[in-house]
């Protein structure tokens, strides 16, 4: 079971750290999901009406060593996992 465990985290780290270096930034919308009844009166207005509501928007610029530290970190996390002897 740990085997599996640090072999899914390792996967995943390599995975988060290519996606980063195919990016330059990322917008992390807000707010969307947090108040359904802004929604709910939202969605009643017409269909070409403005949002009422303004959200914060954060961007996520990754810097340059940050998908490599990613890349680095979930090999050795794989290679970790591949090391583990197989009980049973």
């Amino acid at each position: 079971m740990w085997r599996a465990f640090f072999c899914a985290i390792g996967i995943v780290l390599i995975i988060i750290g290519i996606e980063c270096l195919l990016i330059d930034s990322a917008l992390l919308a807000a707010g969307v999901l947090d108040d359904p009844s802004a929604n709910m009166a939202q969605q009643a207005g017409s269909l070409f009406s403005a949002p009422t509501q303004q959200t914060a928007d954060r961007v996520f610029k990754p810097s340059e060593s940050f998908p490599w530290s990613l890349l680095a970190g979930g090999s050795i996390v794989l290679l970790y996992s591949i090391s583990l002897r197989q009980n049973g």
